[in-house]
């Protein structure tokens, strides 16, 4: 069987998306060549302002594990909750289908 691939989905709220965006840029300075996700959404709930959903990519579910033991993401994690107005809600997600069109 092929791997399948794998999304999650972070939702949070914060007040502080700019401290969010500069700890996700120094994260992906500092993972380069070694993190295993691939594309990268943040996305802000124009219904619910400070509500944001990260959707991250990864080729399988075994990358993103990869990913997780990265000591690189255990410090962005610890220091993402400092950033947040609550616990961040994650949902984890293998693909059953693609469509571009």
């Amino acid at each position: 069987m092929a791997q399948q691939k794998f999304v999650q989905i972070i939702e949070m709220k914060t007040t502080k998306i700019d401290e969010f965006r500069k700890l996700g840029e120094e994260y992906d300075a500092g993972t380069k060549g070694k993190r295993t996700s691939g594309h990268r959404l943040v996305c802000e709930d124009r219904d619910n302002p400070g509500r944001y959903f990260v959707v991250v990519e990864f080729a399988s579910a075994e990358d993103a594990q990869e990913n997780d033991a990265l000591p690189e993401t255990q410090a962005f994690a610890q220091n993402l909750m400092k950033l947040l107005d609550g616990p961040p809600t994650f949902h984890n997600l293998d693909v059953v289908e693609e469509y571009s069109g």
